[in-house]
């Protein structure tokens, strides 16, 4: 749990940091998009990115759209097969997601008192884990979620 947390508060902070900043606010989907066109190999297709991401053609469009309109991709339609349409980077786009990603590793800059609570939190429930499994028996074993 104590790790759930952790995670989400990463999360939380850099999304925080990234609101502040006033910068172009992309939606879970958009931003979704975006990673699947900058952290995987193109080329990257409208159905390619529909299928990655088990959404609709229509709703790959949609978000290209507002993404487009920002600069963070182009659209060109595809030489060898002109029903298709390639999704490619830009060097605006590339800014953007360079910047978030610094934002994410600030976030996981984890002050040495923060730390101390974190593991404080482990062992106390690692502690009552034990406990919990004492009572119940050693032929019961306790399933903590991480």
């Amino acid at each position: 749990m104590a790790r759930n947390l952790k995670a989400l508060g990463l999360w939380r902070t850099a999304l925080i940091a990234s609101v502040r900043q006033d910068g172009p606010d992309l939606s879970a989907r958009q931003m979704a998009i975006m990673l699947q066109v900058y952290l995987t190999d193109p080329p990257h297709t409208v159905r390619g990115l529909a299928a990655a991401l088990n959404i609709s053609k229509p709703a790959v469009t949609r978000a290209l759209d507002r993404l487009s309109l920002l600069g963070f991709i182009k659209r060109k339609r595809d030489v060898e097969d002109k029903r298709s349409v390639l999704v490619q980077r830009t060097v605006k786009g590339s800014v953007f997601l360079s910047d978030f990603a610094e934002l994410v590793v600030a976030a996981g800059a984890v002050a040495p008192e923060d730390m101390a609570v974190i593991r404080a939190e482990e062992e106390v429930a690692a502690s009552a884990k034990a406990r919990l499994e004492a009572q119940l028996g050693a032929s019961t074993p306790v399933a903590v979620p991480a």
